[in-house]
């Protein structure tokens, strides 16, 4: 089946989703299963965990949409994105990639470059090379327009942490992209 856009998924059909009724679940599913796979994949580090992300949120999804209080497809779309948000942060923390974070933080940018890393990297990798929690604040605020409380909330951290990981991510990115951002 093809994806629905989310014009298709309407207060009546929301409404029907709420009460378990599975066409309706399975339209907000197509609705916005690639705006989650979307998500996931810029915070996750693999297709594969990304994948786990989409399939673990419309779980939460489906079990939860019962509770959903709000009105429309705005604040749907909002209740699923923060629910997609919080799975791939879950899934960062909790996997092996704790460590990488420690060794990518240590190395810093001084690191890439010692690594013989060109100075002029295009955006994309030189997200790819900041450490998971770095690259999820960046993506979360500069992309999904997330406030730092809201990151701080969704991360178990302070503001001050939201805030300091995205001035570093940010310092790092400008030497990777070679001060052109």
């Amino acid at each position: 089946m093809s994806p629905i856009s989310l014009a298709a998924v309407d207060d009546v059909a929301i409404q029907r989703a709420k009460t378990g009724d599975l066409s309706a679940l399975e339209r907000v599913y197509r609705a916005y299963e690639g705006m989650v796979y979307t998500l996931a994949r810029r915070i996750c580090r693999t297709a594969e965990d990304a994948e786990d992300v989409l399939q673990e949120t419309f779980i939460e999804v489906c079990r939860s949409m019962g509770k959903f209080r709000g009105q429309g497809a705005g604040s749907l779309t909002a209740w699923i994105k923060r629910v997609a948000s919080s799975k791939a942060l879950m899934k960062v923390r909790y996997e092996s990639y704790r460590v990488a974070d420690e060794l990518h933080e240590d190395m810093g940018a001084a690191g890439f470059r010692d690594a013989d890393v060109p100075l002029q990297l295009d955006l994309e990798t030189a997200l790819g090379r900041l450490s998971d929690t770095s690259r999820a604040v960046v993506w979360l605020h500069d992309v999904e327009g997330y406030k730092h409380e809201e990151i701080a909330e969704m991360m178990g951290k302070t503001v001050s942490f939201s805030k300091s990981q995205l001035s570093r991510a940010h310092a790092r990115l400008r030497t990777m992209l070679g001060e052109e951002m």
